[in-house]
């Protein structure tokens, strides 16, 4: 994509995205799929009509944030501490087992030790993207599974931003623990002046104007961005600082009129970000990681539901939801993407270890997707028994 062509390439994204779709539809497979597809199809290791992947991925990346602000505009405060205390143990115990076997499957196809300490690191982590795109929100989102499922990704983003700190400092061995220590501090003085500029600065305007409902669009858009901007300053994640950011929000009673009128910006750039998926995987690199993949995602597949399903019951969760939840979090996260680069870009693994990585991210992101629509209620299941918005 040279410089001036952004509108040419947002029309074959776009308008490719439409035509596949509607196949997708008309077939009764995922929607997302479609996504993907289209951009191992147009992207530079395909027919190349789209090449500046890192100017997409950035405008990609507002959809993550995006989804999670309104995420916590439907979330109730009191409610999600009262799940995370909950939640914590089941997120420790699960990533090291996901680690387990992550750095097992590496070792056993001969990666050096520490790429299987990567590979096992970006096994822990599950979607938010897939998993909450998948929840429905008017019907799941004030439930127990809802804050339960939001509560397990909280944590595991926590882990992520761990492991991307160890990442960033360049030597596993090395490891900043000023900035770690600088990062636990920030977490609550952020929460604390969040919630005060909300209840002393925003309300009070919400309330003043109302009526003009571009001005609250405004509002609600430069409040995220400038929670995900100033977490990513003090040490937190984009993500987490907008999730905050809605949170704080979420006692509004404008808050639900905000998330209704965010919700096709978000799908706009979540879009761009599965493009983004397929088109950065180099299919050539394909057939030196294709056995490694496919044993690693199956043994992500079969394993994810079954430990968060056994670690849930063991934490008085009923068998149902134990098992949807297994289900709706049975693969590996956007996280997992962004160790690989990381950790390739700081030449702590090779092409192979962070295509391995890219290639059992898309395996279990489709299969994990087919799983959940077939079987479980989501806005966009092809039963319209199951779909529910």
């Amino acid at each position: 994509m040279e410089s001036g062509s952004i509108t040419f390439a947002f029309f074959l994204i776009f308008s490719g995205a439409a035509v596949l779709a509607s196949v997708a539809l008309y077939t009764r497979q995922p929607i997302l799929i479609a996504y993907i597809a289209l951009g191992a199809l147009i992207g530079p290791y395909g027919l190349g009509y789209v090449t500046d992947l890192n100017l997409l991925s950035d405008i990609a990346h507002f959809g993550i944030i995006f989804l999670l602000f309104l995420l916590g505009l439907d979330m109730q405060p009191q409610a999600l501490i009262a799940t995370m205390k909950k939640a914590s143990w089941v997120a420790i115990f699960s990533s090291l087992a996901f680690f387990s076997i992550g750095y097992s499957v590496a070792w056993a196809f001969n990666f050096a030790h520490t790429e299987a300490i990567i590979i096992g690191a970006a096994m822990m982590l599950s979607s938010t993207i897939i998993g909450i795109k998948l929840l429905p929100t008017t019907v799941l989102h004030h439930r127990h599974m809802g804050e339960m499922m939001i509560g397990l990704l909280l944590i595991q983003d926590v882990i992520a931003i761990f492991v991307l700190l160890v990442l960033l400092s360049g030597d596993l061995g090395q490891f900043d623990y000023m900035i770690l220590g600088k990062t636990v501090i920030a977490l609550p003085i952020f929460i604390g002046i969040s919630v005060l500029v909300v209840k002393y600065i925003l309300l009070k305007l919400i309330k003043a104007f109302d009526r003009f409902h571009e001005y609250i669009f405004l509002l609600a858009i430069g409040w995220c961005l400038g929670m995900a901007e100033a977490a990513h300053l003090v040490g937190l994640s984009a993500e987490i600082g907008a999730f905050i950011a809605g949170i704080s929000l979420a006692t509004s009673p404008i808050s639900q009129y905000i998330a209704i009128n965010l919700k096709p910006l978000r799908d706009f750039f979540l879009v761009l970000f599965f493009f983004s998926l397929g088109a950065r995987f180099d299919l050539s690199l394909l057939i030196d990681i294709l056995l490694p993949a496919i044993v690693l995602a199956t043994l992500i597949l079969i394993f994810k539901p079954i430990i968060y399903y056994g670690l849930l019951r063991n934490v008085s969760e009923r068998k149902p939801l134990a098992w949807d939840i297994g289900f709706r979090l049975g693969q590996i996260s956007e996280f997992s993407l962004l160790i690989a680069y990381v950790a390739a870009g700081a030449s702590l693994i090779g092409t192979e270890a962070s295509h391995l990585i890219q290639a059992t991210a898309i395996i279990t992101f489709i299969v994990s997707s087919y799983i959940v629509i077939f079987n479980c209620m989501t806005p966009i299941a092809v039963s319209d028994r199951l779909r529910r918005d």
